[in-house]
């Protein structure tokens, strides 16, 4: 049997959803045909990308190619974490253990809750006046 050449991996946050393909290399993370570095230029991002790779002591051992789109650029990355992790978890099963622990598995359901009627917001309602 031969061995395969990626695993996908699905990841949703918010209104945003990556499609994550990990395949075998020098650790290059692409999102949507440019180096994540350029795509995410802010720390934290980058580094909330990389924390599966981290927990699972993987890092520089497997490219990343990721398509996102969606969402706003924190629901974005952390979307790419959860499709990084679900792939992971498709090319070694004994990584389930690790990413359980730091919550990388666990789909986060909270999205924008809908504007009510009467209401200004989704919750927030008109100043009550006396009189």
């Amino acid at each position: 049997m031969a061995k395969q050449e990626y695993y996908p991996g699905t990841g949703r946050r918010k209104a945003a959803v990556a499609q994550v393909r990990l395949s075998s290399g020098g650790g290059a993370i692409i999102v949507n045909g440019k180096p994540y570095e350029e795509a995410f230029p802010r720390l934290e991002h980058r580094l909330r990308i990389m924390k599966p790779f981290l927990v699972t002591e993987n890092v520089g051992k497997y490219n990343a190619t990721v398509k996102v789109n969606g969402g706003g650029i924190s629901g974005q990355a952390d979307a790419i974490c959860h499709g990084i992790a679900r792939a992971l978890l498709g090319l070694n099963e004994g990584f389930r253990k690790e990413l359980r622990e730091f919550g990388l598995l666990t789909r986060d359901a909270r999205v924008k809750e809908r504007k009510k009627v009467g209401l200004k917001r989704a919750r927030k309602a008109p100043q009550y006046t006396k009189r």
